[in-house]
């Protein structure tokens, strides 16, 4: 089983080109979390200490918005959550509920940061494939925002600039 979730996280862009070394490291401090259908693994507002690696099941990270919650993505197996948590330490920004009866690696910040006593170079890399992964996020968040500004104020700005010369 061990040779399964090594191999998962070999598969992960956050930890692509780490060696089997460290990520068998990482993974001895690495519980499994077992969440059912319909419950969630953390909740918008909670302490961030960790981040997950879906093995099985299937999740949505959702928004809490004027008391009713929004999905924004839906994830499977293979696919990370929370990782903000080992940069920012910051409370989670967003609610991650099962959507089928889900087990997750919860790797701890504490086991990573452990890495950097033992191998700071594999510690490093794992740092800077997280700021990428990041980094293509915001990317695609910054695009949807911009479509969305555009589409929701285009014509407003259209009418103003040919109302005004014609």
């Amino acid at each position: 089983m061990k040779r399964t979730r090594l191999e998962l996280l070999q598969n992960m862009p956050v930890f692509g080109g780490v060696s089997e070394d460290a990520l068998e490291f990482i993974l001895d401090t690495a519980p499994l979390r077992r969440v059912k259908s319909g419950h969630h693994f953390f909740r918008d507002g909670d302490p961030a200490t960790s981040m997950f690696v879906l093995e099985s099941g299937k999740v949505a990270v959702v928004r809490l918005w004027r008391g009713n919650e929004y999905p924004i993505a839906e994830l499977v197996s293979g696919d990370c959550f929370g990782e903000m948590a080992l940069l920012d330490l910051g409370p989670r920004s967003a609610s991650v509920m099962a959507l089928d009866d889900s087990v997750a690696l919860e790797l701890p910040g504490a086991g990573i940061h452990k890495l950097y006593e033992r191998n700071l170079k594999q510690f490093a890399l794992i740092q800077m494939n997280l700021a990428r992964e990041l980094s293509r996020r915001l990317r695609q968040a910054d695009d949807l925002l911009f479509r969305a500004v555009i589409d929701h104020s285009l014509p407003e700005q259209f009418s103003r600039h040919y109302s005004s010369g014609a």
